[in-house]
């Protein structure tokens, strides 16, 4: 209790120093589009997407120090804030929304608009800043010591590592530029294949890898652990279940396409077979693993709520706080709540009603509350938004369902409820690691929220042209963009609502949930792989191998293989920024019709693909094992 008393932050309340200036804001804000745009196209990609905290904090400072040549540790917390909102923001958009898409496509529904997009994450975006807000003392302050909020205190330290900067915020820039040309040669000109693939004739299986940058980079970042349980679930559905499906049931016919699977593996191979089953089987095992880390952490849930419901009871402001001390005031956060409650019902854009409202209050105060202090435990990485997400999704369609809002509008109501609290919870648990960053170095709370706020509505506006940007040109649920997570949301309310899916093969997917928990290995990067196809996570697994060989490396000492390490993780958040944005670029070439496509005139095919996966693992190398600056004495 007395460290918690005696602690003194980086800069003292006394000191008054820039934070929420032109410079920070301006430049927070184009890193937040930055890395909202790159992982929105990431996690359609591949249902994954990675925080943005450390390399906004690097790029700050480095804009601070290196280009503005001055020291203002506050100014790059800011940028940082401000910054990571936007990729928050796109992780909890692209899990739900673009199941609207979908049901368009299928002419269920309309397209949702630009502005119905934005307004729905502009309230959940808002709506997950107001609701923490009043937590913070509780959580942050009161618990320090004992919520280490492991991003939070990592963006500290790289920030008073200010010395490093212009090395690290070079990694960034150049992992960006890297992965920017490398996209662009394999998906721009075309110029090498970007799927090396092994068809295995003997047992009807196929093993495959892509070749693209930020999948490397995934599986860096992640770890090999997480990376190989995702390439476990490739392996299951591709080396064993496309072979068992084509052995045994060789007569049947593949429902919905009244072809045989003789047929279907004629023209169109292991990836029909996929198509027809495995991803029913995928889609029940992901929904089983979020049901179940929600089960699991329930007791840890009610404990969290509890427990923060107190601490705010208790951390009640007296007026007469220091600057390190001021939150938003309370008459504005309720206020701002009950505005947003208002639209959100009021609003013809957004397809919810006064019931879906309510729902929206109960369920995002608690998985705010919950996501808040979760991020303080395990980290941003393992907090279960998906299950959060799926339980929303099952409890409002059900509940709208009963009370008579039934077919595509109900539907419609019950995603854009899911939206926003998947939103919440998410912007929620990058909030609370922000401020905690900010505690340590002694910023401004009340600067802080404001920042945040701005990052998550600029953020939300950007997002509703990037997500429509990417659906005119290639479509959510294509080879492209294939969208799994929204995918499965989709599934899971068509399913409570109609009744029409595949039950047999969801259950399936279910029960291999189930043994693999009972097998103690985290179900849901496995379900992940297994649900995608293997292509994916066999790329992720190399970024994987890298890692587990550079964390086996001897070192002179920690701190050395610290510095190899997070050189590495730089390198990677960059590539994978710079990928995400030329697939974005890619995307407005698309919808323009133009192609610099020159594969008709000179292809170097797959041998091509296989070389710029290797310029990849030398860039990697390069700023992590191979970086001078890393393996200096220090």
């Amino acid at each position: 209790m007395n460290e918690k008393q005696e602690f003194k932050p980086y800069i003292s309340a006394d000191s008054v120093v820039p934070e929420l200036t032109f410079t920070s804001i301006f430049v927070g804000l184009l890193l937040a589009v930055v890395f909202g745009a790159a992982n929105a196209y990431l996690g359609l990609r591949v249902g994954m997407t990675v925080s943005a905290s450390i390399p906004a904090a690097v790029i700050g400072m480095g804009v601070i120090k290196v280009i503005l040549r001055k020291n203002s540790v506050l100014e790059s917390n800011m940028i940082q804030t401000i910054g990571s909102a936007g990729e928050s923001l796109a992780a909890g958009a692209i899990f739900t929304m673009p199941a609207l898409f979908l049901w368009a496509a299928e002419g269920q529904g309309t397209m949702p608009s630009v502005v119905e997009i934005a307004l729905i994450a502009v309230f959940g975006g808002v709506l997950g800043v107001l609701f923490m807000v009043p937590l913070r003392k509780a959580l942050i302050v009161q618990e320090h010591g004992v919520l280490p909020y492991p991003e939070g205190m990592a963006c500290a330290e790289v920030i008073l590592a200010g010395e490093e900067g212009g090395s690290s915020a070079a990694a960034v820039f150049i992992g960006m530029g890297i992965a920017a040309a490398l996209k662009f040669i394999v998906d721009g000109l075309c110029l090498v294949k970007s799927v090396a693939v092994i068809t295995i004739e003997k047992i009807h299986g196929e093993i495959s890898t892509e070749v693209y940058p930020a999948l490397v980079s995934v599986g860096y970042i992640c770890g090999f652990k997480i990376s190989s349980y995702m390439f476990a679930g490739g392996i299951l559905g591709w080396l064993v279940l496309i072979p068992a499906i084509y052995l045994f049931g060789q007569d049947s016919i593949v429902p919905l396409q009244d072809v045989s699977i003789i047929e279907l593996w004629d023209t169109a191979g292991a990836s029909g077979i996929w198509n027809a089953y495995i991803k029913y089987i995928g889609a029940g095992a992901i929904a089983a693993g979020g049901i179940i880390s929600l089960i699991k952490t329930l007791p840890l849930i009610v404990r969290t709520f509890k427990g923060a419901m107190v601490g705010l009871k208790n951390s009640q402001g007296t007026g007469s706080e220091t600057r390190t001390d001021q939150d938003l005031k309370m008459p504005f956060l309720l206020g701002g709540i009950l505005i947003c409650i208002v639209l959100i019902a009021l609003v013809p854009a957004v397809p919810v009603d006064i019931i879906g409202a309510i729902l929206i209050v109960i369920f995002g105060f608690f998985f705010a509350t919950v996501s808040s202090r979760m991020v303080g435990l395990v980290g941003s990485s393992n907090n279960p938004v998906s299950g959060m997400a799926i339980a929303t999704l099952l409890f409002s369609t059900l509940l709208l369902k009963a009370t008579g809002h039934t077919g595509i509008a109900g539907m419609t109501g019950a995603i854009a409820i899911g939206s926003i609290i998947c939103i919440v919870a998410a912007i929620a648990g990058d909030a609370s690691q922000d401020l905690k960053t900010g505690y340590i170095l002694g910023a401004t709370p009340k600067k802080q929220q404001i920042g945040e706020l701005l990052g998550a509505v600029v953020s939300a506006i950007a997002i509703g042209g990037i997500l429509y940007l990417l659906n005119a040109a290639w479509g959510f649920g294509s080879e492209a963009i294939p969208a799994p997570q929204a995918n499965l949301m989709k599934m899971i309310v068509e399913g409570v609502m109609n009744g029409n899916l595949p039950w047999a093969l969801v259950f399936i997917g279910v029960f291999i949930a189930i043994f693999i928990e009972l097998l103690r290995i985290p179900v849901m990067p496995f379900a992940i792989g297994l649900y995608l196809p293997i292509e994916l996570s066999s790329c992720i697994m190399i970024g994987g191998v890298i890692r587990w060989a550079l964390e086996r490396k001897k070192y002179r000492d920690e701190n050395h293989k610290k510095r190899v390490i997070n050189g590495g993780v730089l390198c990677c958040s960059g590539m994978i920024a710079g990928e995400g944005l030329v697939g974005v670029l890619l995307a407005v070439f698309a919808v323009l019709h133009i192609s610099p496509d020159i594969s008709g005139i000179i292809s170097f095919g797959q041998i091509g693909g296989l070389v710029v996966l290797a310029l990849v693992i030398l860039t990697v190398l390069k700023f992590s094992i191979w970086n001078k600056s890393a393996n200096e004495e220090k």
